[in-house]
């Protein structure tokens, strides 16, 4: 895609990065869940605490997709500790992959991915894996289409809600 920039996230983007996370977040999943949940979540998840946190923690990379210099979506990537459950030293965990709606269906996704995709092979990762919940149809359609197969579940909680997660892996060659 023509001047789509993909961008390491640095402490001083943090408001930038809070700002794409919620409304990323409530796009995708507001309708499904409830207000309550749906603030605690936002609040504990994209506290401007917990991103600084999350973006100075050396085993955690945020980037921003830039698309004539506006943010429209971001990935986060985790290896080692910071991985949400494997925490296994050969993987690297696609945690997020979140763009705004109105770029959906504009290759902004799959640039991310490809993305990740660079820094696996640079982190010499043996697989890249990932939990998506399983109500969202679409994410693992797009997960699929790039090789991801499921492997496992797990719980995930929204507020008080627990909600099921769709573990998926691929294995190397990450090019298909």
């Amino acid at each position: 895609m023509e001047n789509l920039n993909i961008v390491r996230v640095t402490s001083s983007d943090i408001e930038q990065l809070q700002k794409i996370s919620r409304d990323t977040f409530i796009e995708a999943f507001a309708e499904l869940n409830s207000e309550e949940n749906m603030r605690q979540y936002l609040e504990s998840s994209f506290s401007e605490d917990r991103l600084n946190r999350e973006v100075g923690n050396q085993s955690s990379q945020f980037y921003f997709a830039l698309l004539n210099a506006e943010v429209v979506g971001y990935l986060k990537l985790n290896t080692g500790e910071a991985q949400t459950d494997l925490k296994d030293a050969s993987g690297l965990e696609i945690e997020r992959i979140y763009i705004l709606k109105a770029y959906y269906g504009q290759s902004v996704g799959q640039a991310l991915y490809e993305w990740a995709v660079k820094i696996a092979i640079e982190f010499n990762a043996e697989y890249l894996w990932l939990g998506v919940w399983e109500h969202n149809e679409r994410a693992i359609r797009f997960y699929t289409r790039n090789g991801f197969e499921e492997f496992d579940k797990h719980v995930f909680y929204l507020g008080d809600d627990e909600q099921t997660d769709i573990m998926m892996k691929k294995r190397k060659p990450f090019q298909q």
